[in-house]
């Protein structure tokens, strides 16, 4: 498995890398105790990232993928065009469910999602891979006008 199509994926990705790193460290994970870390870059090139954050009402907190889209479109961001996700152990932690729902709002299907964990980068995958056949923004658009 590739986990970079180039040199220069392969340098954002690190750095995103070692910011979800030092945002996983910062988790709110006292239910669970599995502190996880995002980091994505932008339209603009800009990085943004955030930590999963939990409270007493478990399961009600926030993931860190949400957390890193949040820190972007309050800096303006509206696309992804990368996004990697840290977590804890040897098997891939890849966004749940709703997370992936969210980066679809913001991404494109071919758009790189990293897995890693402390140690290293695990994979790279698509949106697509993660949420095939999808739905999004793009469905909510007025009808094209066929006459």
């Amino acid at each position: 498995m590739n986990l970079f199509v180039d040199e220069a994926e392969q340098a954002l990705a690190q750095r995103l890398w070692a910011q979800a790193l030092a945002v996983q460290a910062l988790a709110h994970a006292p239910y669970s105790r599995f502190h996880v870390g995002a980091a994505l870059v932008d339209d603009q090139g800009h990085t943004h990232a955030g930590c999963n954050v939990e409270n007493a009402a478990y399961p009600e907190g926030v993931c860190a993928e949400a957390g890193a889209i949040s820190a972007m479109v309050v800096a303006g961001g509206r696309r992804i065009q990368g996004i990697l996700v840290v977590g804890t152990g040897a098997q891939w932690v890849t966004p749940c469910g709703g997370c992936r729902q969210k980066i679809r709002e913001f991404a494109a299907p071919h758009t790189p999602v990293w897995v890693a964990n402390a140690d290293r980068i695990q994979a790279r995958l698509t949106l697509e891979a993660l949420l095939p056949h999808s739905f999004g923004p793009d469905h909510l658009s007025p009808p094209k006008d066929t006459a």
